[in-house]
């Protein structure tokens, strides 16, 4: 398994990190497989979606707070229900097939990390899986 750390800058934010998910792969000696990736947060998510047009990530953090806001009637105490109820809904975990040695994504596609509950360092772990 391979770890590496994002550091989010916002309260909730999508950060692109298909490249650091590419570069794990890169440095294996695994050329076909599976590509697992984990988020051990509560308050965090992985999701795949299209990576050309940055507004597709505000729009999808503008709806998502429309739908769960940051503060309704909560009865978890610590102020960030609305960043639990988003991870889950998420996902904590993605799987992408590699196939020579690439992460095959449509050509519109990206690997994005969630941050719910920011700004803070998270942590992403891959285990890659030979076929």
């Amino acid at each position: 398994m391979k770890k590496f750390n994002v550091r989010s800058s916002e309260r909730t934010e999508i950060v692109d990190i298909t490249h650091m998910v590419q570069s794990v792969i890169n440095e294996s000696d695994i050329t076909d497989g599976v590509c697992y990736v984990f988020i051990p947060h509560t308050t965090a998510a992985v999701t795949i979606n299209e990576n050309a047009d940055p507004d597709v990530k505000a729009d999808m953090l503008t709806e998502m707070n429309k739908i769960i806001p940051f503060s309704d009637s909560y009865r978890h105490m610590e102020g960030n229900s609305a960043a639990h109820i988003k991870a889950s809904l998420f996902g904590n975990s993605e799987m992408i097939i590699i196939q020579s040695g690439l992460l095959q994504l449509g050509t519109w596609q990206g690997i994005f990390f969630c941050e719910f509950d920011g700004p803070r360092t998270r942590k992403v772990w891959i285990t890659l899986i030979p076929s």
